[in-house]
């Protein structure tokens, strides 16, 4: 029973989630999170635009909270908005930039519309980052296309702290498929050793004592 009402909730979060990202436009949000507190229901949304989503005098959160209520029969759902300050590293917002570029401009441009975004991700201050294209793109022998930029994390525990994220591009051609990685200059790597400069500067002056 406990299993069939987990299932339930996440096909209901999948779906609220899903409804939300189509009100709000592809490309203004990055993640969408449902609590359930005693008082009701926290949706928590992710954005870099957050006034398009709260609208003039709140009107369109108001808007998105009477349809959560009546088409998704939620109690007493309480939006919660948290801003994104640096989208650059976030990667379902670089996802979604690349797929609406994709679909506005064609997939024959994909390349420059890729390394503009890479090198926009890596001006910001990431320490590394990796696009993969794959589907429909011209003048390309194999099926996926990758671009890549300093260091990336893919294996063990710091691999988690990597930023991950998908979309589809729907183009004339075809499907274009899209995953960005991307590792912040602020994610804490486990197996990373930090040598502060007080020791540093200890460590130099040993150095030359023994010369």
């Amino acid at each position: 029973m406990e299993e069939r009402k987990t299932v339930k909730l996440k096909k209901d979060e999948f779906a609220i989630k899903e409804y939300i990202k189509k009100f709000v436009g592809k490309g203004k949000l990055s993640k969408v999170k449902t609590e359930y507190t005693p008082v009701g229901e926290k949706i928590i949304i992710s954005t870099h635009k957050p006034g398009l989503l709260i609208g003039r005098g709140g009107e369109k959160i108001l808007e998105l909270t009477n349809i959560l209520k009546k088409q998704f029969k939620l109690e007493n759902p309480h939006i919660e908005i948290v801003e994104i300050t640096q989208p650059e590293f976030d990667a379902q917002i670089m996802t979604d930039e690349i797929a609406q570029s994709l679909e506005r401009l064609g997939p024959i441009k994909f390349k420059s519309i890729t390394y503009k975004i890479l090198e926009r991700i890596m001006k910001a201050g990431a320490r590394g980052t990796e696009i993969r294209l794959s589907g429909k793109l011209p003048g390309a022998r194999a099926k996926t296309w990758r671009f890549a930029q300093g260091q990336l994390k893919k294996v063990g525990d710091s691999a988690k702290v990597v930023d991950r994220a998908q979309a589809r591009a729907e183009t004339r051609p075809g499907t274009v498929g899209i995953k960005v990685a991307i590792l912040s200059p602020h994610a804490i790597l486990k197996d990373e050793i930090t040598i502060s400069e007080e020791l540093l500067k200890k460590l130099k002056e040993r150095v030359k004592q023994f010369k």
